[in-house]
């Protein structure tokens, strides 16, 4: 007999704003992840200049600090 497949509650995507804030404050997100989500930013129009630079700013920082 095969058994149901688990349905996992469905969430809302995040916004690209969310991501980016989240990958700020996550010291464990890889660089190819900052990179793909500062290149979304870039394509964009609407995008906020306060997340480019936090998110640019957190591309450039050292790992010890």
């Amino acid at each position: 007999m095969s058994q149901p497949a688990q349905s996992k509650p469905e969430t809302a995507p995040k916004s690209l704003q969310e991501q980016i804030a989240e990958a700020v404050r996550n010291r464990g997100v890889p660089i190819s992840h900052l990179l793909r989500l500062m290149s979304a930013l870039e394509a964009d129009g609407s995008a906020n200049e306060n997340l480019r630079t936090q998110l640019r700013a957190r591309i450039g920082l050292p790992l010890s600090a």
